[in-house]
């Protein structure tokens, strides 16, 4: 089973407006969203996300998320090739779903279903 490749890339941040100045700065865009939960950009087929507290939710630096089809199947393929889960896949609303596992080095990936 192939990925789509990598096209979400979510980075822990503490000071979200901060962080925000310097993403818009960087991409050249504003936000397509703007919550206190979430700040995220659309830019040139990649999806950036600023999480507030990242560092809270176990995030210990940006992660990665390879779009996939089967989102179960794939988790499964990894897994089987000495992956570890550390999240498995939820729900994060409109039906797309995540899920991240750690690789033999304890780097963290990320799934992601549409």
């Amino acid at each position: 089973m192939t990925t789509q490749g990598i096209k979400t890339v979510l980075h822990p941040v503490t000071d979200l407006a901060a962080a925000k100045a310097v993403y818009t700065a960087l991409l050249g865009t504003e936000p397509q969203a703007d919550a206190p939960y979430y700040v995220g950009y659309d830019t040139e087929g990649q999806h950036i996300g600023l999480v507030p507290n990242g560092a809270q939710q176990g995030m210990t630096g940006p992660v990665t998320y390879w779009h996939v089809d089967d989102i179960a199947a794939k988790l499964a393929e990894v897994t089987a090739a000495g992956a570890k889960v550390k999240d498995e896949p939820k729900d994060v609303g409109n039906g797309r779903l995540v899920a991240t596992f750690t690789d033999a080095d304890g780097n963290v990936l990320g799934l992601l279903q549409d």
